[in-house]
């Protein structure tokens, strides 16, 4: 196995003490098939009765499917579909924001009970014929949705996507699979090349994969066409993800398109409050970043 490329995570607050571990884009790889944003977040205790300042109020996204993923405490997702959902560790939220969609992301429980909030949230960009297609929000849990397995001190779960015959149910609109680890000390498991584009992030812990060591916060990039063996270094929480690329997708704070003008128009419409907030969230809003650059 050769190491493409090894990504430290990079740190950000995005608000409140909230911090993140950036991971996706990177200077020297963009996208990991159509993955094209990763951020880890926490673990961050949250107390009872915090205030706030640690929600992401309403704000916009374009051209791409968020997926929120937690392994510990739980964020309500409001948008401007009207969903209302809360998600517990091991569902997940997959949101489709097409032509345009808005949303909130509130530690409701958390800030009323108190709990530790530990997870990743990834945005998978559409190809070209889906970026203007109407929004949706789904919520999937249990293996019926999300296929699952236990076998030799790895458990797993199949978040989106196929790989090596399972499916899970999760609405995808290109070639691609997203998978959760959790590795006892000296398990093993392999990852077939089913996937042309494939990365794993140690989020907890540490693994070797194919006689490299990956310690938690760093991704690795691997290539193409040949199957890799983790071994955990110690108990490891691990994400797998990869797929088809797509094409070169722009970046700007939260819209992703393959055309520049696309960008530029829902800034514009953002800007102008011309893009519905969540019924149930619209007394606040994010506002659009003045700094325009390509991350």
């Amino acid at each position: 196995m050769t190491l493409n490329l090894l990504i430290e995570r990079r740190m950000h607050d995005l608000g409140g003490g909230f911090t993140v571990g950036r991971l996706l884009p990177h200077a020297r790889r963009r996208m990991v098939g159509p993955f094209v944003f990763f951020d880890h977040m926490g673990p961050l205790d949250v107390q009872a009765g915090a205030d706030a300042s640690l929600d992401i109020r309403p704000h916009p996204h374009i051209g791409l499917s968020t997926v929120t993923y937690l392994y510990s405490g739980s964020i309500t997702h409001r948008d401007s579909l009207g969903s209302h959902q809360e998600i517990f560790p091991g569902e997940v939220n997959w949101m489709t924001a097409g032509r345009g969609i808005t949303h909130s992301e509130r530690l409701d429980a958390a800030r009323a009970q108190g709990a530790i909030m530990h997870g990743v949230q990834a945005w998978v960009a559409l190809p070209r014929e889906n970026e203007d297609m109407a929004p949706a929000f789904f919520h999937h849990q249990g293996p019926g949705e999300l296929p699952e397995f236990q076998e030799d001190g790895v458990t797993g779960r199949l978040i989106a996507g196929t790989l090596d015959g399972a499916r899970a149910q999760v609405q995808t609109h290109s070639p691609l699979f997203y998978l959760h680890w959790s590795m006892a000390a000296g398990a093993r498991r392999g990852l077939s090349a089913e996937h042309p584009e494939r990365a794993i992030y140690v989020a907890v812990g540490q693994v070797e994969v194919g006689g490299q060591p990956l310690a938690a916060g760093q991704m690795m990039v691997l290539e193409p066409g040949q199957a890799v063996l983790a071994t955990a270094q110690a108990p490891s929480t691990v994400m797998l993800m990869g797929g088809e690329p797509i094409g070169e997708r722009y970046m700007f704070w939260n819209f992703v398109s393959s055309s520049k003008d696309k960008i530029e128009q829902a800034s514009e419409a953002w800007r102008a409050q011309r893009m519905p907030l969540p019924p149930e969230d619209n007394q606040e809003f994010i506002p659009l970043p003045e700094r325009r650059k390509r991350v």
